[in-house]
């Protein structure tokens, strides 16, 4: 690779001509994979002057490494980077790395962290070595690069447990490396340059991920821990140099100084929560002991510091970045429960709620701007709560939460200090009121409200009182925050049982007015508010007149602000209001459909933006998350259609852009809500329209370009598109094929056992329970399909297995004489009837129950002469599996009545402890208690419910973390009841009757042949069987009389 016009063309590619800038990138792309390419640019890069074409020939090596050093095994590439290369690239690596500055540094990190995790440390076992000598070096840039080497091994290693066998290695790593780290550290706190700033936070980071999942024996030892322990605190106190706090917030909380005042914070709450937290300490020798020591000895010392800061902060005297706001926030959240912490937190609370965590509440100068410049970036701030989760309002929010959850008493101290802030603002003259602190005040109890309206809370009947005098006078406030306020705070109060009926339509007219606010904040917060209030009578008989107006206004809102929760509110409203919104159902389903367009415009446009460097905008996930919520509810609409199919024929024709827009740009995330609209218009209709059966074309369309994976959201609509529109099958040839190649699809590729491969069997199946007669080229392929699995392989997933057989079974239902031809000629007859006969205590759902029964009476339909020779001998078998069957359908048909009850009842059968419900001790709050006696201090620890919650989450994983072919998987359930299929029309009792006596009739020596293999049991129970078939014969005659005497259900009188 020749150096000079490697350089040229890296300098051409920065031509201001775009021409030329084209053609240099073009050659570049075309000698790329050549073998040597990398070592040229790494020749460049250290021999090159200017800083753009080195900047650029980073770039270059940086995008190769991510492209091309890593190759799957058994995945041959023309552009892999050969194995002599990639280590001369790895002895070149550091040292150029540490004789590089600024943005060229910044690029280098990337490639060094992609090769680490390839290679380190079997091919590259020097990098440590490198690394340590770097960091023992003098000179600031070379130290400088070894903490960034020593941050990039511990990102590398920050997920591995101490189950794995990497973990031994990186323990050794940091015994080796942490010692010099930590007197790095403890030089670089007491300086002031911005180069010792950069140097302590990467060094703090490093720390981080060292101990992300595990804390390594080494850092485990006292002494070691409370030397770390000290350089974190030292840190947090530091006070920042002067020059770095003249700059803008936005650039002060960038700055390295409070980026290392971050990660010092960040440890320390780590190590107090995931390792120093007694009530789960984890799992290695010594982590009880440990985290009994830290949380009676360390985490009171940073408490103490964290309290000093504070007192810094109120007093004006210093200011915090919104990281460490939150995470002194977050560590006081956890000294609530463990008693040993919260003896030293408790005498503090008061101060703390008044100056600390009430002025965080509070809107910002920068909010209430917000508010008025940018609404829909305020909404989101503030609605989007899982994206600021370290935001420090939401952290105060969690510690107020915590708080008055696990030390219920402190419930009464907040509301003292809540109706001390509102009762000022109501008396204060209008000019003086301080509107700010009446909002956050609201805030504050709002956020208390589901403990307030607790099980057996002494106050839940005084807050309809407070919410007349405080919260109905800023409906109409002035300030449209205050307006916001109100309506959310509404919102929060939504489980209260109102004793005044006008109260609650007082509250319904004023949320009706802010709906139409002209901030746009408060009729997106009025809007979210009104969706519970739909759960009382006297609101939803008022709604009932308005309903079309509000959903105009919501359909208004929706295209103004993309916030998904107003998705959620229109598909409840219509779902209550199906019978008042059907006339304008159409009109309705117009307008979500633009809506819906809309948002996926933008989204595709974003998408394209996003194509060239991968950069993807803030606002994508919520643009797709509204388009979600918006699919939903015109899912939801179409269910309330049912009755009325003319309108549901309009509404198809609506939806086709919605459909068509969906699939054809491959938006994978809204595909099942895409596929449900389709299922919904099909099974609402009971047909398949000209409009859905291009649908239909779509899907397949959709399936055959690299969709196949998603088979298991399309099944629903593809069952509909069989059943319902088996006619126009019969018809089309063409969409017969179809159909069978995507079960094909499914059997070709290398699934082994997977989801869709069991999907691909009900496909199957629903065209020859619909389609018989009319597909016998597809039932040979479907036979195939399934027996080249079942006769050569032992198939442990028993779902699996079970679907496999089924798939022949069908066939036999369709057409026996065809399936056991197919079987013959292959000689699988005996492997499938064992196989089928062998199992038949696995087929346990009525629908596998009534399917052999079916098949079975099929197979006793055929003459003697057409039973296969290899299997005549065990042909009795066939009258002893169908009396097993008819046994135990009885009790399975009961299961699937519970199972359909399971359904419609909302208790999963979980048993819930009210976690709100209040303990007689807490009610007794106006004792005056002496802090030094008993008190809560000698209260039991209180349950730790994340710890519980990890602990479950836990349990669960292990119940799924079994292999997939355990041989012991469960029973398939009754996963289907709600699903229509043609099985359901016919009446077993009966079809069995009329096959024997069909077979004793025509076959009477065959039939005796047969019955001389039963025992009494079978014999008596055959019996039986034929008793329920009258029995059953009468009830249905009995029935059609009764419809005959009276059709329109009129009374004799």
């Amino acid at each position: 690779m020749d150096f000079a016009t490697v350089r040229a063309l890296l300098a051409a590619s920065l031509d201001t001509n775009a021409d030329s800038r084209r053609r240099a990138e073009l050659q570049l792309k075309q000698v790329e994979d050549h073998a040597g390419f990398l070592i040229c640019l790494l020749d460049v890069l250290e021999a090159e002057q200017d800083s753009s074409v080195r900047l650029a020939t980073v770039i270059y090596i940086k995008n190769r490494v991510n492209r091309s050093w890593y190759q799957a095994e058994g995945v041959p590439s023309e552009s892999s980077i050969a194995e002599d290369e990639k280590a001369r690239i790895r002895d070149r690596l550091v040292p150029i790395l540490a004789s590089s500055e600024g943005l060229v540094r910044q690029q280098l990190i990337p490639v060094l962290q992609r090769i680490l995790q390839c290679d380190f440390p079997s091919r590259w076992p020097r990098f440590l070595e490198f690394t340590l000598e770097l960091l023992n070096t003098n000179n600031p840039n070379s130290a400088l690069a070894g903490l960034q080497c020593l941050l990039a091994i511990c990102r590398a290693f920050r997920y591995k447990s101490n189950e794995s066998q990497d973990r031994q290695h990186f323990d050794n790593i940091v015994e080796a490396a942490f010692p010099r780290l930590l007197a790095i550290c403890n030089e670089l706190v007491n300086q002031e340059s911005d180069e010792a700033s950069e140097m302590l936070h990467l060094a703090l980071k490093a720390y981080k991920h060292a101990t992300w999942l595990e804390l390594s024996p080494y850092l485990r030892q006292d002494q070691v821990n409370i030397a770390w322990c000290t350089v974190f605190l030292q840190t947090v106190s530091k006070a920042v140099p002067a020059s770095v706090m003249m700059s803008e917030v936005a650039d002060r909380e960038k700055h390295h100084w409070w980026k290392a005042k971050k990660w010092a914070y960040f440890n320390l709450n780590r190590l107090f929560i995931r390792h120093g937290n007694p009530s789960s300490p984890g799992k290695q020798d010594g982590a009880v002991q440990f985290a009994k020591n830290f949380t009676t000895t360390i985490a009171p010392e940073i408490l103490k510091h964290y309290l000093q800061e504070i007192e810094k902060w109120v007093a004006k005297t210093s200011w915090l970045s919104r990281p460490c706001l939150s995470y002194i926030l977050v560590f006081l959240d956890e000294s609530v429960r463990p008693k040993e912490m919260w003896v030293h937190l408790k005498p503090h609370l008061t101060n703390l709620v008044t100056h600390f965590v009430f002025p965080v509440l509070c809107l910002s100068p920068e909010d209430v701007e917000q508010f008025e410049e940018e609404p829909e970036e305020y909404l989101h701030r503030k609605l989007n709560y899982f994206e600021e989760a370290s935001a420090p309002d939401v952290a105060a929010t969690n510690f107020l939460v915590n708080l008055t959850k696990n030390r219920r008493k402190e419930v009464f101290e907040i509301l003292k200090f809540v109706n001390a802030v509102v009762n000022e603002y109501e008396q204060s003259a209008d000019d003086k009121k301080n509107h700010i602190a009446k909002e956050g005040a609201l805030r504050m109890i709002g956020t208390l409200a589901p403990v307030i309206l607790g099980k057996k809370s002494p106050i839940a009947d005084q807050v309809e009182y407070f919410l007349v005098r405080y919260v109905f006078p800023d409906f109409t406030s002035p300030l449209g925050y205050l307006r916001a306020r109100a309506c959310d705070t509404m919102e929060k109060f939504e489980q209260l049982n109102f004793q005044d009926q006008n109260n609650l339509l007082t509250i319904y007219r004023n949320i009706l007015d802010c709906m139409a606010d002209p901030a746009l904040p408060v009729r997106v917060t009025a809007a979210l508010a009104l969706q519970p209030l739909i759960r009382h009578e006297v609101i939803r008989t008022s709604m009932q007149q308005s309903i079309p107006t509000i959903m105009q206004q919501l359909l208004k809102l929706a295209n103004e602000a993309d916030i998904d929760a107003l998705a959620n509110v229109m598909e409840d409203f219509v779902e209550v209001f199906a019978t008042e919104l059907t006339p304008f159902a159409v009109a309705l389903c117009e307008q979500l459909r633009d809506t819906y367009l809309r948002i996926v415009r933008e989204l595709l446009e974003k998408e394209s933006k996003a194509g060239d460097d991968g950069e993807l905008y803030s606002d994508y996930d919520d643009k797709s998350i509204t388009a979600l919520g918006v699919l939903q509810t015109i899912g939801t609409l179409i269910l309330t259609l049912e009755s009325t199919p003319d309108v549901l024929l309009h509404i198809e024709a609506v939806l086709m852009p919605v459909i068509s827009i969906t699939l054809e740009n491959k938006l994978y995330d809204l595909y099942n809500e895409a596929f449900e609209i389709i299922d919904s218009c099909t099974f609402a209709a009971k047909g398949i329209s000209p409009n859905m059966w291009q649908a239909f074309e779509l899907i397949h369309t959709t399936f055959k370009a690299g969709a196949e994976y998603y088979l298991e959201d399309m099944l629903p609509a593809l069952d509909n598109f069989v059943q319902y529109g088996a006619p126009a099958l019969v018809q089309k040839p063409e969409y017969v094929q179809a159909l069978y190649s995507m079960v094909a699809d499914m059997f070709s590729d290398n699934v082994e056992g997977g989801v869709e491969r069991i999907c691909a069997c009900k496909l199957a199946e629903a065209m020859m329970l619909s389609l018989r007669g009319s597909i016998d080229s597809c039932v040979e392929g479907f036979i195939n399909m399934a027996m080249n699995i079942l006769a050569g392989q032992d198939v442990k997933v028993k779902s699996y297995k079970i679907h496999l057989m089924e798939m022949v079974i069908n066939a036999v239902h369709y057409n026996p004489l065809l399936t056991l031809q197919v079987l013959e000629s292959n000689g699988w007859t005996n492997r499938f009837f064992s196989l089928w006969f062998g199992s038949m205590s696995s087929f346990t759902r009525v629908h596998d129950k009534k399917l052999c029964i079916v098949a079975i009476s099929a197979l006793l339909s055929l003459n003697h002469d057409q039973v296969p020779a290899s299997i005549s001998v065990g042909w009795p078998r066939l009258l002893q599996g169908i009396t097993e069957l008819f046994r135990t359908l009885p009790s399975a048909m009961r299961n699937r009545e519970d199972a359909l009850r399971d359904d419609f009842t909302l208790d999963a059968g979980y048993d819930y402890v009210d976690e709100d419900e209040w303990d007689e001790r807490d009610v007794a709050w106006n004792d005056d208690e002496d802090p030094g006696s008993a008190g809560d201090e000698e209260a039991p620890e209180t349950k730790d419910e994340s710890a519980a919650y990890l602990e479950f989450l836990n349990e669960e994983a292990q119940k799924f973390s079994r292999v997939i072919d355990d041989e012991e998987e469960e029973e398939l359930g009754e996963d289907s009841v709600l699903l229509e299929s043609p099985l359901d029309k016919i009446e077993p009792y009966q079809l069995f009757r009329a096959t024997l006596l069909k077979l004793q009739q025509e076959q009477p020596q065959f039939y005796s042949n047969l019955a001389g293999h039963l025992s009494a049991e079978e014999q008596a129970l055959i019996q039986d069987i034929i008793v329920k078939a009258e029995e059953v014969a009468q009830a249905q005659a009995q029935a059609q009389q009764s419809e005959m005497v009276s059709p329109h259900g009129t009374a004799s009188g």
